[in-house]
């Protein structure tokens, strides 16, 4: 700290005392020519007249100021020190000085560093301030009190509601304002009641039990009851811990208000209940569903089944009986009667496979498709002998799923790309086997280069129904592809389509494998 006092504006407090009067104080010497009181004390003394004003110094003092006599003769001594001591314990002082006590602080010095004690009581000619360099003892008391007075501070300005008790006698002596204003009383009636007194019957019992016979840590949180200003009980959340305040083994007790959290849990857990059950009657009910439409699926196709078994019989009967007085528009209309008969077969026929699909269950299996794909494509060129496929494939294709279903999933597959290889007059067809983004599994591939399909609505694809092409080009009924995606969702897989510039079209399904491949 340095200090250039010349430049101060504040006038000398009161006048100077003259020589007369410097020589009744009993310090000086009669005929003060300079103070040698180095040789006496080091302490630095600094002599006041009543009103504070400075009148001497002695060196060491001059150095605790840093700054010369002449620059500080005459002002008032908070004038001198730095601002914040000033502010921090002017008021103080003049009540202690005014009561004939001495007033002693410490102060820190923070540009320096340096800790200094001030010692101030009243002498004959006024007033004598006495200035020594503060200990280590002296540091670490004032840092305690500093910490005091934060630890105070945190205890008061707190929401939440925080009290203290004495551990022996249960007298609370301590009260933030949180608390006040929660139980809606002043603090000195606050500070005459026992712990007791806010705890409905029983529940000041059980804490008390826990605090004397728990360990000296902080409890665990626990619910209880606490009337609050307007009198209304309401729920809060309670903590405790063991602490030393002001010499005394206390208790500090804090509160939380939870009765709104408590009534939106409530709420909660009405609201999830009241869902839960919903949720379980919307399952039941999709569960009857699934059953009837099942039921009526499987009695659809059985009845269909029988009926189109007939009508095709009938037609087959009138194809071979009557085909010689039948004319040329006749036997056409007989064909397309056993086309469309053959076509709604297949229709019923996928449409139970469809549906029977997720009730087919087993313990996935290894399985080899390459062998099932070769027969497959057999029986595919046995009922279309006229068309050149070229097949290519690898000698094994190893994974491990479900064999009837990876079964009829390869068949729609193959299907596909034979049907819509129809019109190249080199048509090829690829199958194989390519790992997976993810680890653990696997990809079915089936490519051809056939007619492709639109990109922009690829999505469609794998929609029951949905198709992409006229019946007329490629015949069909939009139910193969719906069957791989359900095929692909039993195993845990997906599907997807690609169709570069409709340069033909690559099908694909990934599949987790539950277990490892052959080696």
């Amino acid at each position: 700290m340095t200090r250039f006092l010349d430049n101060f504006r504040r006038k000398p407090a009161g006048k100077v005392p003259d020589k007369k009067q410097c020589a009744a104080i009993s310090i000086l010497p009669p005929a003060r020519q300079e103070w040698n009181v180095e040789d006496l004390t080091l302490d630095g003394i600094v002599l006041l007249d009543p009103a504070l004003a400075i009148v001497d110094a002695n060196p060491r003092a001059l150095r605790f100021l840093q700054s010369t006599l002449s620059a500080i003769t005459g002002y008032c001594l908070w004038d001198v020190v730095p601002q914040e001591i000033a502010s921090q314990h002017e008021a103080a002082a003049e009540v202690a000085l005014g009561a004939s006590e001495q007033y002693v602080f410490v102060a820190h010095e923070s540009f320096e560093n340096s800790w200094t004690e001030y010692t101030l009581r009243q002498c004959p000619a006024g007033y004598i301030v006495n200035l020594r360099e503060a200990g280590p003892a002296q540091k670490y008391q004032r840092l305690l009190e500093d910490s005091k007075r934060y630890n105070q501070l945190i205890f008061e300005a707190n929401p939440n509601v925080m009290w203290v008790f004495d551990k022996t006698s249960l007298q609370i002596f301590a009260v933030n304002q949180a608390a006040i204003k929660f139980y809606g009383m002043s603090r000195k009636v606050f500070l005459s009641l026992g712990m007791e007194a806010l705890f409905s019957e029983g529940e000041g019992a059980e804490l008390l039990h826990s605090l004397r016979t728990g360990k000296d840590g902080p409890s665990e949180m626990r619910l209880c009851r606490q009337k609050n200003a307007e009198d209304k009980e309401v729920l809060v959340e309670l903590a405790w811990s063991q602490i030393k305040w002001e010499g005394h083994e206390a208790i500090l007790i804090s509160l939380a208000d939870i009765s709104d959290r408590h009534l939106a849990d409530n709420a909660l857990k009405k609201s999830n209940a009241e869902l839960q059950q919903t949720l379980l009657a919307q399952q039941t009910e999709l569960k009857n569903a699934k059953h009837d439409l099942l039921t009526f699926t499987q009695a659809v196709s059985t009845d269909l089944q029988d009926s189109l078994h007939v009508a095709d019989g009938f037609a087959a009967r009138l194809a071979e009986k009557y085909a010689p007085v039948l004319d040329k528009q006749g036997v056409h209309y007989v064909r397309r009667i056993q086309a469309s008969i053959s076509q709604l077969a297949r229709l019923v026929d996928d449409l139970r496979t469809l549906a029977q699909l997720p009730l087919q269950t087993g313990i996935p299996e290894n399985v080899d498709l390459a062998p099932i794909c070769r027969a497959l494509i057999a029986n595919l060129r046995k009922l279309d002998p006229d068309r050149n496929v070229t097949i290519e494939m690898e000698n094994s294709l190893l994974l491990v799923g479900n064999r009837s279903l990876l079964t009829t999933a390869i068949s729609c597959l193959l299907d596909n790309a034979w049907k819509f290889t129809a019109k190249k007059s080199e048509a090829w067809i690829k199958v194989g086997l390519l790992p997976g983004k993810v680890s653990g599994e696997l990809v079915l591939l089936v490519a051809d280069n056939g007619a492709g399909f639109d990109s922009v609505y690829g999505g469609n694809l794998f929609t029951a129904f949905q198709r992409l092409h006229s019946s007329a080009d490629f015949i069909g009924h939009g139910l193969g592809l719906a069957i791989i995606k359900r095929v692909a969702q039993v195993h845990g897989g997906t599907v997807w389509a690609e169709s570069p510039d409709h340069a033909g079209a690559s099908f694909s399904m990934s599949l987790p494998q539950a277990q490892p491949v052959f080696s």
